[in-house]
């Protein structure tokens, strides 16, 4: 299932989730410019590496942060930054520009953390603003549970537009993370990727969306 938009309309512009998406964009664009040397040298300083943040934190916590502004290629930022723009802009608008901007970042430490307590000798940088925006659909699940998700759904290879209730759709999504970070607890290595932060994410923004949401729902 891809997501294509949210048939919930927001009546507030999202200031803080197109700010968010576009500092993603020019970190990247910055990214481009650097040689393939300078990039990994780049990524390797400001990712977040668990055995660093384990072994000397005083001077590597600042990584939990720029971590969440880092992609590895197109493909990484471009689905990330969709999938923000589908479904930020409605649970910013529940929170406020300022609480939504602060859940954003903690949903982010909260995903980090998870990730760097399960693999925490890993010595490989950790980047992406995945976990973060893993934090926003946790939220996005409580808040809106009936909104509707119109996905392409391939159906005997044709692709069709269905769509679906979020809950179903998040819901899907979370065991499927669950699914794969129980496989790389038991060693696979599945495209390297840091399921954990997700699911992390994920659950700090079902849980904490209570304190950051303003208006009954």
């Amino acid at each position: 299932m891809f997501p294509l938009y949210s048939t919930l309309r927001s009546r507030r512009f999202p200031i803080v989730n197109w700010m968010l998406i576009i500092l993603n964009a020019l970190v990247f664009y910055y990214e481009l410019k650097l040689g393939k040397a300078g990039l990994n040298r780049f990524i390797h300083d400001w990712g977040l590496v668990p055995f660093q943040l384990t072994s000397n934190p005083a001077e590597t916590w600042v990584t939990v942060f720029t971590s969440m502004f880092l992609h590895g290629g197109w493909f990484h930022i471009l689905s990330n930054m969709w999938i923000l723009a589908i479904f930020g802009n409605n649970v910013e608008a529940q929170m406020g520009s300022g609480r939504y901007f602060l859940f954003y970042l903690l949903s982010g430490i909260a995903a980090a953390s998870l990730q760097t307590y399960l693999s925490a000798a890993n010595d490989m940088p950790m980047i992406g603003a995945s976990g973060a925006i893993a934090g926003v659909l946790g939220a996005y699940l409580i808040l809106f549970p009936q909104a509707r998700i119109a996905s392409l759904v391939p159906i005997l290879f044709i692709f069709t537009i269905i769509e679906i209730p979020a809950v179903i759709f998040l819901g899907f999504w979370f065991i499927s993370q669950l699914f794969s970070g129980w496989l790389a607890l038991q060693g696979a290595d599945i495209n390297s990727v840091a399921w954990w932060a997700h699911i992390g994410g994920f659950v700090f923004g079902m849980f904490a969306v209570g304190f950051f949401a303003r208006r009954h729902y």
